[in-house]
């Protein structure tokens, strides 16, 4: 199969570089600074899971003439909306996209302007950052790529796209309840970005302040009530999983909104927290914190941009 892969970041550049790796035919959709660099140093890796440098298969947008059977979607939800316009002449009758962004407002859009037999639900589990030179470090040894089809009828070649995925350096696994695991997997990035954004601190730094363990546990508590209003009740085991993140005494732990934030960089704030926040207003649950760490994401992404 031909696989194109939007953005070749901390996320597109780790799954697709094991991608190609293990001989798949990749090609990497990237803006021209980012093709310059790639160019010039090459798609490097460094993981727990084995280090890697390759020259990767490139194309810009303008460059994109032919379709290609599977579309992997990595961008930024703020980046989404431009994505979709610049992924468009690569969207055959054919063609699958499985974005694998957190929440659920994206699944929305894909499939309002491409239909839904042609968009997969997706998760991925796996922590990882970009160098200020351009490499991407995994953080962690965890790496798994979950799919399904998230709204009906989605795509025809399903087990085709599975096949493809496999054996290649990362766990791979259909779920036939993607829309649960997306949910989950929303809750808790949720959870842990409003925790560390709205008090600016690792989840360590939080839990050891006056009153930070109970407020991280009001927090999940939010959550997985709106998750549970919505018909996608968060199971015991990820809630467990959820709070134990939450309430560790001395970890490290941050989000990815917390990292960008701390880097000065635009953040996924409306659709991760707002997204969430206006769906617990339509299902009339209370969610004070969330709505808080929402409005101050919202007050940073208006307010200049400001260095040290």
């Amino acid at each position: 199969m031909r696989v194109l892969v939007v953005g070749a970041g901390a996320t597109g550049g780790y799954f697709g570089g094991r991608l190609a790796e293990a001989g798949r035919d990749v090609t990497f959709l990237v803006r021209p600074e980012r093709a310059a660099q790639l160019r010039s140093g090459g798609l490097v890796i460094n993981s727990p899971n084995g280090d890697l440098r390759l020259a990767p298969k490139l194309v810009t947008v303008g460059e994109l003439t032919d379709s290609y059977d599977l579309v992997l979607l990595t961008v930024k939800s703020y980046a989404l909306e431009q994505a979709v316009e610049d992924i468009a002449p690569a969207v055959g009758l054919e063609t699958a996209i499985l974005p694998v962004l957190n929440g659920l407002r994206h699944v929305e859009l894909l499939a309002g302007h491409f239909g839904d037999q042609r968009v997969l639900g997706g998760v991925c589990q796996v922590t990882t950052t970009l160098d200020p030179d351009g490499g991407i470090r995994q953080l962690g040894g965890r790496q798994e790529l979950v799919h399904g089809v998230c709204r009906a009828p989605g795509p025809a070649r399903v087990h085709e796209i599975d096949a493809e995925l496999r054996d290649a350096g990362f766990t791979v696994r259909r779920s036939e309840d993607i829309r649960q695991e997306m949910w989950e997997k929303w809750v808790y990035v949720a959870a842990v970005g409003a925790v560390t954004c709205l008090m600016r601190g690792l989840i360590g730094e939080v839990v050891a302040a006056p009153g930070g363990r109970a407020f991280a546990e009001r927090v999940v508590a939010e959550c997985v009530a709106v998750a549970a209003a919505s018909g996608h009740p968060v199971g015991e085991a990820a809630r467990s999983r959820m709070l134990a993140t939450v309430t560790e005494a001395g970890a490290d732990t941050a989000s990815s909104l917390y990292r960008d934030l701390r880097r000065g960089g635009p953040v996924e704030a409306d659709h991760i927290l707002g997204d969430l926040a206006a769906r617990a207003a339509e299902r009339g649950v209370e969610v004070p914190l969330i709505g808080l760490a929402y409005t101050h994401l919202r007050v940073y992404q208006g307010a200049p941009r400001r260095s040290g």
